[in-house]
This record gives structure tokens, C-alpha cells and sequence, in this order.
């Protein structure tokens, strides 16, 4: 009964709705009064330019003719454009002539009848009603509920609004928010969309041979670039505003891409409402992933720490400090001499950081964390789709590939369109594929041929920095580790650049028909060469370095040189070295690359072009020329200004780089605590830099509707599993864990002695030709295995059964606790939707009973293909799922 009290009251502001006629429901410009004008129109100064297309031409004919401009491209473009006024488009041409080429401008703007037409086929959704429920994140209820202030909120004006929204349907055009102001009632990025929906759907030529869209002119370079205006400059004014009447991008500017805002929350709304839902959804993962990385520093600082205490305190390293010349040990290399066990103190001591009983902590909890941190994201990724209107998106049946279209050797009828497309073989294509698949597998070889090579180097330096008896031979063994990972860190990041050239030309290769494929054949192609590459090294050390190195008078060799053994401090502390090296050396250079490479990209495009000589309007064949002359040199137009700016390269190398950063502090946390610390900071420094480029380097992409961040996050499960799994063997074979454990409950509990337990001494044989001596090893002195060391076998192998079946049972524990979507986000959900038939139903209603011949009308428009040209009266009666007291209009047809 409660409910349908609900619904009355719902349905009286429905139906009695006003537009606020002070609120812009299209855009969170509230003060536009104090703006400074908009720049972004046409010459008359009131339509206003939602893309722009833009060409480069030889400032002469002659020029035209050496430089062989392709006659060709001239046809496609004439057709191109011509075919956009059909469509109904409106066009203006502008041209800028430079030192050295002139550009060539269209601005492009949709009508109120373009945009309603087109809003329908995309499924734009608009708002019905807005939500006045407060928008809060955990750490904030947290705090409040503490009654502490919050250290990361700001006050970042005009936020947007939330609303309920449905689908948009034009003769339902009354029922929505804002209907009567048509210049704001769609936001910018839903213009965009529209703009880039017709650009991507207008032939120029020939549709059996693929001519169609905008994508493909700009891959056959017949347009240089298409693009959306940004919304004025990001530069603050000089003197003093209301911040109310900032522009959307200098918000964005002032409270997220400036260092100052590192300690804020991220203004999420603003940056979906500026550049849509797809990039908002990247920013709000790595917020969300750097948020999460803060009580994982925290606990990896604390065990780290703690591993300073043990220092002090631990029983065996202070007998081996003390033990003076009782340990001989064997000789490191065939040309060494014999060594105290005692000169190794200090290295000891400094292993313990990294192998104590705290890192089996660290390994439990960062298990737990990376599988509590996906399920907590789900939550949050169920939300915001829903806050931001894409918890149903589903894509549209996505267009073929330009470059799909352009080298496809048939044509087929599509089952869902019914037009002739272009279509390559399945069999042709599952053959390239394996074919891509197998030089996968070279590539993967290749890593680890330079995998030997980088042990050969070390084993091989080593040597010759012992024979050259300087003050260096002491160090020989980590000089030889720390340059040996340099070199490996180069080497990794060289072969990263060439594989992911050569994983874009394999894709393509393949012919895989749309981009969403495109992309996800794309990602897991050098996501599987990167895992390998990234985590060949570490894995080696942790898991083979010197477990194949024989004993003396039977060392095991590999190229005739000896196999290498872990260093003095043991093989847990060398792998701190490389993550250490391989991944904060990888941040720091990608950060210098962010910071730098855009730079030099922009004053180098600025270059090409040259200076700026004046701008001339193209209008019905007559030329308006305005001269720009020294200092009174005009103020340059947004469409130029822009096109300076860099293309968008998309979020592929921005979630590539995290989630390697979370495969090292996952998957071998074990070995470094302070990876999450060293991970938090540079994540810091990684939105702001990504911030940016965004903001002020880059053209402003087409905002795109997501819902998740779509194939990366199975692959994070992918590497939680594994992190579990290597975590359970770097605790039970490669720390001191499990002997220690060990000796603790056979021998003595305050592990007197256990120096002594882990020596064995050299054969018999050997010890006739050479000195007795010590080597690390459960053997006797005929080299055969004692006991000891099958005990430990076993026990460590019932370790890495029990740990991960422990993890991954209340990892699936959490998992079903938990639930992927919030209790607040499906009573929303359930109540749009209720919100949305009532309202909409009602409307139907009473359609039925002003145009008893729509159904007629429905049905004859399914039996046909939409026309590129949108109709002139309004669309037909929606497909309202959700209504099931209305059949779909095809299954009564």
C-alpha cells in the first residue's frame, strides 16, 4: 500500500512537471550571465558548433600538383560533406592560411529535429526527474560518523545534478525535464554522440567496398582530424569571479588537474559530464584502486618496519655475526677463494626486512585485499553506471572496421541490419589467429633467451670483477645484481615498445570485424607478452635462482659457466632489488615520458605547420579574408586552437601500466612490502599527469557510454589467482619460514643453532683435493639428501595446499557476502523504472487514443531500413521494454 502511495505522489510531479526556467537541465552552467561569451558558434553568433572536420591543403596549385594530392580524396571528401547537409547537418567552411599549408575547417551543427531523430536511434537517455539524494563515498560516512572534518573533500561548484532518466522518445517530448529550452536540453556530449553517430554512419562512395564514415576518411588521411570543441580555455580568469561562473573545463582544471588537488576526491561527476562515461570510469578505478592502496602501505610499512626490530633481536643472525671464522664457507665461483660466514652480517641483517614471519602476514592480506578490492569495485562500478545512466547500456550492433571494410575480399548480408557488408572468412581469420598465436610464443622465447643472456652477464661479471682484484671484488655480487637488473629493466622496456607495434599489426592482421573486438584481441595479445616479459625475471629469481646448483665437485653449470646462487642475504632480498628496480624505475621513466613527450609532440606540430598568416570564411563561393599583422593579431578561433592540441590516445597504455603495477604488488609482495607504498605515490602523481593531458594537452575525445572497464578486470581476477598461488611458494620455498618453523619445533624453540642446521659440509671427495668447507644445503657428506630436507618438502608443499585453499575460501567467503550491487543502487534501479512505465504508460495511453493509426505506421517503418535522413515528423511510438502491456512493435508486425 506504501508503494502505491509512492507511485501517486510520483505521478502528480510527473505529470504537473515544470522546467525551472532559472536551472539549465542540459549542462551545470548555472551563472552563464558571468561567463565570458561562447565562442564555440557559427559566424552568426547562435548556432553553435558541436564538431568540426578539418583537412590540410598546399597554399598554392602548384604546391597541389608537386605534392600530389590524390584526386580521389578530393571526390570522397565533396561527397562526404554534400551527403552531411542531406542529412541534415548545418555546415560552415573556414580556412587558416600558415607559413607553410593552409587548414581547412568545417564546423558542424545538428538541429533540434537531427538530434531528436538521432537521439532515438542511439538511445540517449534524459532526465524525468531529479534525485535530491545526497551522493557520499565510504570514507566520508566514516568520518562523519566519527565527527572528524574530511581532509579530501572540496567544494567543486556546479555540480551536476542526478536525475531518473529514461530513454528519449520525441512524441513523449512533454513528459521530460527541460524539454522547453532545446539549445541545453541534451548535454554537449550527447551532441557529440549524435554528431559522431552521423559522421560514422554517411557513405562517401561505394557501402559494398566499405566507403562509409568518418573513421575511414580519416584512415585514408582524407581528413586530417574530426573532432569535438572543448568548452573554452582551461586558464583561470585573472581577476576575481563567482567560482559559479567558471567554465566546466577550467573546474576541471582548478580542482583536479592542478598538483594542489593530489589530497582531493576527484570531481567524478565533472569529468563524466565534460568527457563521458568511459574515461570517468577509468578515473574513478584508479581513484578507487589508489584509495584501496592506503591501508595495503600502511600494513606493508608496519612489516617492514617490524623486520627492523628483528634485526636487532633475531637469535640467528646474532650467531652469525658472532661466529668469526667457525663458518668456512665454499668458494662463490670456480676461480673464488674461501670466505667467512661472518663477513655477510650486515646482508643478513638486511634480509631480515624481507623475510620474516611478518611477510606471511603481508601475503595473507594482500590476498585478501586484491580479492575484497575487485568485489568492493564491482559495488562501486554498479553504482556510478547506475548514477550515470549506463547500468542497462547495451552497444548498438557496432559498424564494421574501416579497416576491416577497406580489405574485407567479400560482402555478406548483415542478419541484424539487412544491408550488404563486408565480411572476411572465419576459417581464414581462426588461421591468423593461430598464426598470431604462435609468434606469441617466439616473442615469449625471445624474453627468455634474454632472460639467460641477463644471467650469463651477471655470472660472467662477476668473475671478471673478482680477477681484477680491486676494491671492487668484495661487492663483485651486487655490483653483478644491481647492473644486471638495470640492463634487464632496458631491456624489458625495449621489448615492450616493439611488441606492442608488432601486437597492432598482428591484430589487424587478423581482420576482426568490429573495434570492441579489435580491442580486446588487442589487449590480451600484449597483456600475455607483458606478463611474461615484466614478470620473467622476478620469477626466475624467486622460484629457480639457485635451486639448481649442485654442490661441491658437482656444480651444475649452463654455457659451461656455473650456475649463479643467491646472494649472501638470500634470494628473497634480490628480489626486493629487481621489483624495487624494475618497477619504480619503470614509473619514474613512464611519468618523465607523460610529462615530457606531450610537450615536445605539440611544439613540434606547431612547427610543422607555421606560423599563422590570417583566416578566411568560405560561403557560397565568396571569400572573407582577415589579415593578422603584428600586434594586433586576433585572438585565435576554438576550432584552430584545438586542432593544435593532440589526439586522445585513449586509456589502453593508462590501464596497461596499472595493472602491472598491480600484478608486482600482488603477486610479489611477499619479497617487498614497501611495493603498495612506492605503487600509492606514483599513483599520485598519475592521476594529476593523466589529469592533465586531458585537460589541456589533449583534443577533447568523443564522450563514450561504458558501464565497467570492460576486459581489464578479468584480468585483475587472472592475477589475484596467480598472486595467491605465488605468494603460497615464495613463503614455503624461497623464505626462511618453513625452516625456521621447523627447527623451532624439532630442535629448539629459540632457534639456537639453526645457522648451523642449514650448512651442510663438502663431500669427501672434494675435501681430499680441496679445504673443508660450508655450503647452504640438507645434505651429508657423501651429497645425498638427508631427511631433513624431504621433511621440509613435504611440510612445504602441505603449506602452499593449505594457504591457497585457505585464501581462496574466504576470498569466495567475501565474494558471497558481498553483493556485486548495493541494496541503495537496485531500490533506485526498481524505482526508475517503476518511475519511468507510470509516467510513460500514461502518455501511451492517451497516444493510442489521438493516433489510432500508429501501429500501422510502426509497422511499416520495422519492414524498411532507417533513411540516413531524419524524418521530418516525429518518430514512431517507442519499444518500451518494460511495459509489458505493450508488445514489441516487430512481434505485431
Amino acid at each position: 500500500m506504501r508503494r502505491r502511495g509512492e507511485q501517486r505522489e510520483d505521478n502528480a510531479t510527473l505529470i504537473t512537471m515544470e522546467t525551472n526556467p532559472e536551472k539549465n537541465y542540459g549542462s551545470i552552467t548555472t551563472n552563464a550571465a558571468a561567463q565570458r561569451p561562447d565562442r564555440n558558434v557559427f559566424s552568426a553568433g547562435s548556432t553553435r558548433v558541436d564538431f568540426v572536420l578539418a583537412w590540410e591543403e598546399p597554399l598554392s596549385s602548384q604546391e597541389e600538383e608537386s605534392t600530389g594530392v590524390n584526386p580521389a580524396h578530393l571526390k570522397w571528401r565533396a561527397s562526404f560533406l554534400k551527403k552531411l547537409r542531406r542529412s541534415g547537418l548545418l555546415l560552415e567552411q573556414k580556412e587558416v592560411l600558415r607559413t607553410k599549408e593552409k587548414i581547412c575547417f568545417v564546423l558542424l551543427s545538428a538541429p533540434w529535429s537531427v538530434l531528436c531523430y538521432y537521439a532515438e536511434e542511439i538511445s540517449l537517455r534524459v532526465p524525468l526527474q531529479e534525485v535530491n539524494a545526497p551522493i557520499t563515498n565510504w570514507s566520508a560516512q566514516v568520518l562523519s560518523q566519527l565527527s572528524l572534518s574530511n581532509p579530501l573533500s572540496q567544494d567543486v561548484p556546479n555540480h551536476p545534478p542526478d536525475y531518473y532518466t529514461c530513454q528519449f522518445r520525441t512524441n513523449k517530448l512533454q513528459r521530460f525535464l527541460g524539454h522547453d529550452n532545446r539549445e541545453t536540453f541534451f548535454k554537449t556530449t550527447q551532441r557529440h554522440q549524435v554528431l559522431y553517430e552521423i559522421l560514422a554512419r554517411t557513405p562517401y562512395g561505394s557501402v559494398k567496398r566499405g566507403e562509409v564514415g568518418i573513421d575511414r576518411l580519416l584512415a585514408e588521411q582524407v581528413f586530417t582530424a574530426a573532432y569535438p570543441l572543448h568548452e573554452g580555455g582551461f586558464e583561470l580568469p585573472s581577476d576575481s569571479v563567482p567560482p559559479e561562473s567558471l567554465g566546466l573545463r577550467q573546474i576541471l582544471y582548478s580542482h583536479w588537474a592542478k598538483w594542489s588537488s593530489w589530497r582531493r576526491y576527484q570531481p567524478l561527476d565533472h569529468i563524466r559530464e565534460y568527457f563521458g562515461e568511459k574515461i570517468a570510469l577509468y578515473f574513478a578505478w584508479l581513484g578507487f584502486y589508489t584509495g584501496w592502496l592506503l591501508p595495503a602501505s600502511l600494513v606493508g610499512t608496519v612489516i617492514f618496519v617490524f623486520g627492523f626490530w628483528l634485526m636487532a633481536t633475531d637469535v640467528p643472525a646474532k650467531e652469525l655475526c658472532e661466529s668469526g671464522g667457525s663458518f668456512i664457507m665454499c668458494p662463490l665461483c670456480n676461480i673464488c677463494s674461501l670466505w667467512n660466514y661472518s663477513s655477510i652480517c650486515v646482508t643478513f641483517k638486511a634480509g631480515i626486512m624481507f623475510d620474516n614471519g611478518g611477510t606471511v602476514f603481508l601475503s595473507v592480506f594482500m590476498s585478501l585485499w586484491a580479492v575484497t578490492f575487485l568485489e568492493y569495485w564491482k559495488r562501486t562500478c554498479s553504482a556510478l553506471a547506475h548514477r550515470w545512466d549506463c547500468s542497462e547500456f547495451q552497444d548498438i550492433e557496432e559498424r564494421p572496421r574501416p579497416e576491416f571494410t577497406a580489405l574485407a575480399p567479400m560482402t555478406t548480408r548483415n542478419p541484424v541490419t539487412g544491408a550488404e557488408e563486408p565480411y572476411f572468412p572465419e576459417s581464414k581469420r581462426m588461421n591468423r589467429t593461430l598464426t598470431g598465436c604462435m609468434v606469441i610464443v617466439v616473442m615469449v622465447v625471445v624474453v627468455l633467451m634474454f632472460l639467460i643472456a641477463i644471467i650469463l652477464y651477471r655470472t660472467i661479471l662477476r668473475i671478471i670483477i673478482y680477477k681484477s682484484n680491486s676494491f671492487l671484488t668484495f661487492s663483485a655480487g651486487r655490483i653483478a645484481s644491481i647492473t644486471g637488473s638495470v640492463l634487464n629493466l632496458v631491456v624489458i622496456l625495449m621489448l615492450s615498445k616493439f611488441y606492442t607495434s608488432l601486437a597492432h599489426i598482428l591484430t589487424h592482421w587478423e581482420m576482426h570485424r568490429t573495434q570492441s573486438k579489435y580491442e580486446d584481441m588487442f589487449i590480451l595479445k600484449v597483456f600475455i607478452f607483458q606478463f611474461v616479459n615484466f614478470y620473467s625475471s622476478p620469477v626466475y629469481i624467486a622460484f629457480f635462482k639457485g635451486r639448481f646448483i649442485g654442490y661441491p665437485g658437482n656444480y651444475q653449470t649452463l654455457f659451461g659457466v656455473r650456475n649463479e646462487d643467491c646472494g649472501a642475504g638470500g634470494c628473497l632480498i634480490e628480489l626486493a632489488q629487481e621489483l624495487l628496480i624494475i618497477m619504480v624505475g619503470k614509473q619514474l621513466i613512464n611519468n618523465a615520458q607523460e610529462f615530457i613527450c606531450p610537450k615536445l609532440k605539440s611544439w613540434w606540430q606547431n612547427r610543422k605547420t607555421g606560423s599563422r598568416l590570417k583566416e578566411v570564411k568560405k560561403e557560397e563561393g565568396v571569400e572573407a579574408q582577415r589579415e593578422v599583422k603584428g600586434e594586433e593579431e586576433e585572438e585565435v578561433s576554438p576550432w584552430e586552437a584545438d586542432y593544435q592540441l593532440l589526439v586522445c590516445e585513449g586509456l589502453f597504455s593508462e590501464y596497461l601500466e596499472m595493472v602491472i603495477q598491480f600484478g608486482f604488488i600482488t603477486i610479489f609482495v611477499a619479497a617487498c612490502p614497501l611495493a603498495p607504498l612506492f605503487a600509492l605515490f606514483n599513483n599520485w602523481v598519475e592521476i594529476r599527469l593523466d589529469a592533465q593531458k586531458f585537460v589541456t594537452e589533449y583534443r577533447r575525445p568523443v564522450g563514450e557510454r561504458a558501464q565497467d572497464i570492460g576486459i581489464w578486470f578479468p584480468i585483475m581476477q587472472f592475477i589475484t589467482h596467480v598472486a595467491v598461488l605465488c605468494n603460497a611458494f615464495l613463503i614455503a620455498f624461497t623464505s626462511s619460514f618453513v625452516p625456521r618453523l621447523y627447527y623451532r619445533y624439532t630442535r629448539d624453540s629459540t632457534l639456537s643453532g639453526f645457522i648451523n642446521f642449514t650448512l651442510a659440509t663438502s663431500p669427501r671427495n672434494y675435501s681430499r683435493e680441496h679445504t673443508p668447507c660450508r655450503y647452504r644445503g640438507f645434505r651429508d657428506e657423501n651429497g645425498e639428501y638427508l631427511p631433513e630436507y624431504f621433511h621440509l618438502l613435504a611440510i612445504r608443499l602441505t603449506f602452499v595446499i593449505v594457504f591457497e585453499h585457505v585464501v581462496f575460501l574466504i576470498g569466495r567467503l567475501i565474494d558471497l557476502m558481498v553483493p556485486d550491487i548495493p541494496e541503495e543502487v537496485e531500490m533506485k534501479m526498481k524505482r526508475e523504472h517503476y518511475m519511468a512505465k507510470e509516467a510513460l504508460a500514461e502518455n501511451q495511453s492517451l497516444g493510442k487514443s489521438m493516433i489510432p493509426s500508429e501501429r500501422d505506421s510502426s509497422c511499416s517503418d520495422l519492414r524498411q531500413r532507417p533513411s540516413l535522413r531524419p524524418p521530418q515528423s516525429d518518430s514512431p511510438p517507442p519499444n518500451l521494454k518494460e511495459i509489458p502491456e505493450e508488445p514489441d512493435p516487430s512481434e505485431r508486425c
